[in-house]
């Protein structure tokens, strides 16, 4: 099947089954999970299939009427909830939380809900310090605690509006706003408002992985001997991360998103316009829809992780072209496949800017001006950083990248839509410098160095985060330096990793919170705890 059209108006749509099907090919068997993939042109379904099993303890293959977690791609259907509530005239998209939420610490009452929703409000993210600082096992941490974390958190990632940090703690505001504002759970005001309206039967809410949902698939995540588990959370991402759905259901909504009976015109232009910050720099995310161009041709999306599993729902309206891959495995991204179907179906858009391609730059740097640490490296644990020989670590989050034609790092793959690059100053093997562009804001970094040898006792002692109310203490073991911290909702682990005079590396042992770096202050006062979703969260000795 094909769609046709001139060159001067719509991309030519060339669908080939057998393209998309060797794509899946390796997902195609019945001993693993694997993935559902669905396809539409102009709203009609054109491909449906499931590839591998539901679950590796039952003989049932995937299909496209299987739910599955679909983690953040669910942000999009929270922020619609709200705007709903605009439309009629119980909420305003520049309110702020405090109208709402009162009992919250000032700094987060402040914040309107538009920059919530847009992942500028520059809050923290009780989310990432609940699994940072708690560890990800204990008791299930419900929506509700997460919100109260709020009342007491009293600094910033960035000031609102300033910075684009993607943050699921705001949508646990957004979702107490909602309930706040509707006196209904937020699985009700999704199921009323959106899901039956649309005829999405498999779509809701499920808080978490430890109940029994008719008609699921489960997900596996690779343990560190390489073998498939279960593994969860621990806490309830109510709307920003917590649904589950079906390929049928999210083709469905595709359809619905060209000719919305949901939502009116005002609410859907505010939902795909790009956010601006104070600095003028659009960040390419909606409320809930990241916005932007691939080889050329614009793109509207929304990708979604969970332990385990991930998801990816692409719409290109030019080319009347819907996609939507979910894969219920830890080791196989949904980003990825989502593009190679693009490439497949979209055969004569413009060619990928070439690479530079000369080899691989290495090095730890630090800014002066922030403390953000910025690491060159050839390789690296995370699968997404697979994909290509360069590797940037911003904060500790590790991104496949490539040189452009003017020599400028940018990142690929699952992270091509972050609009993060860097520059290097001086020999392109063994830089002096590098300049980091994040959003607009530019911050350089210098080469610290790498001692041979080094005390490590002078690390050794107690520090607590007045903030978050955490302590942190750091012992030298028998495998080396390790820090233990105590949070608010329980105790972990981190190994730590020495990367440059007074930066480290921190990694628990199960790396479901993912990977932290440690900048200790040169005045022996502390050091600064940051990832990709918390800055410079200070611990004083």
């Amino acid at each position: 099947m094909s769609n046709t059209a001139t060159a001067n108006s719509a991309p030519i749509v060339a669908f080939d089954e057998g393209k998309i099907d060797a794509i899946l090919a390796d997902l195609d068997q019945c001993r693993l999970p694997g993935a559902a993939v669905g396809i539409a042109i102009d709203g009609e379904p054109v491909y449906r299939k499931g590839f591998g099993l539901a679950s590796m303890e039952l003989p049932v293959v995937l299909s496209p009427a299987v739910r599955m977690r679909i983690g953040s791609t669910s942000k999009h259907f929270t922020c619609l909830a709200y705007m709903l509530l605009c439309e009629a005239g119980k909420a305003g998209i520049d309110d702020p939380v405090g109208k709402y939420l009162p009992e919250l610490h000032p700094v987060a009452r402040q914040v309107t809900l538009r920059q919530l929703m847009g992942n500028t409000s520059g809050l923290r993210d009780v989310i990432d310090i609940k699994l940072q600082l708690s560890g990800s096992s204990g008791r299930p941490i419900s929506s509700s605690e997460l919100k109260d974390f709020y009342r007491d958190i009293n600094d910033v990632n960035a000031p609102p509006g300033s910075a684009w940090i993607y943050n699921n703690g705001g949508y646990i505001i957004l979702s107490a706003v909602i309930e706040r504002i509707t006196g209904q759970p937020l699985e009700d005001v999704l199921q009323e408002r959106i899901f039956a309206p649309t005829g999405m039967r498999d779509t809701l809410l499920r808080r978490w992985d430890t109940d029994f949902t008719p008609n699921s698939a489960t997900v596996h995540m690779r343990n560190p001997a390489g073998a498939y588990q279960r593994s969860y959370w621990g806490v309830d991402f109510a709307g920003g991360a917590a649904m589950v759905s079906s390929v049928d259901d999210m083709l469905r909504w595709l359809a619905h998103m060209d000719t919305p009976v949901v939502g009116n015109a005002e609410t859907w232009t505010a939902m795909r316009t790009s956010q601006i910050l104070t600095n003028g720099m659009p960040t390419g995310y909606g409320l809930g829809l990241m916005t932007g161009r691939y080889r050329g041709i614009d793109r509207l999306s929304h990708a979604g992780g969970w332990l385990g599993g991930n998801a990816q729902m692409l719409k290109l309206p030019a080319a009347g072209l819907d996609i939507v891959v979910m894969v219920n495995r830890h080791d196989v991204s949904s980003v990825s496949l989502g593009n190679k179907i693009v490439d497949a179906c979209l055969p004569n858009l413009p060619p990928r800017s070439s690479s530079r391609g000369d080899g691989v730059s290495t090095g730890v740097f630090r800014s002066p001006k922030t403390g953000r640490v910025v690491q060159l490296c050839a390789s690296s644990p995370a699968p997404w950083a697979q994909e290509g020989r360069q590797v940037i670590s911003i904060d500790g989050m590790d991104m496949s990248a490539e040189f452009d034609e003017t020599n400028v790092l940018r990142p690929t793959g699952v992270f091509a839509t972050v609009k993060q690059t860097v520059t290097l100053v001086g020999d392109p093997a063994n830089p002096r410098a590098v300049r980091l562009d994040d959003f607009g804001h530019i911050d350089e970094a210098v080469a610290v160095r790498r001692s041979d040898s080094f005390n490590k006792r002078a690390f050794v002692g107690q520090y607590r985060s007045n903030s978050t109310g955490t302590e942190g203490l750091i012992t030298e073991g028998g495998t080396g330096l390790q820090l233990k911290t105590a949070g608010r909702f329980g105790t972990t682990l981190h190994h730590l990793e020495y990367l440059a005079d007074g930066i480290w590396r921190a990694r628990q042992p199960d790396e479901l919170a993912g990977v932290a770096i440690l900048s200790f202050d040169e005045d022996g006062a502390g050091f600064r705890f940051s990832t990709m979703y918390t800055r410079a969260l200070h611990f004083r000795a």
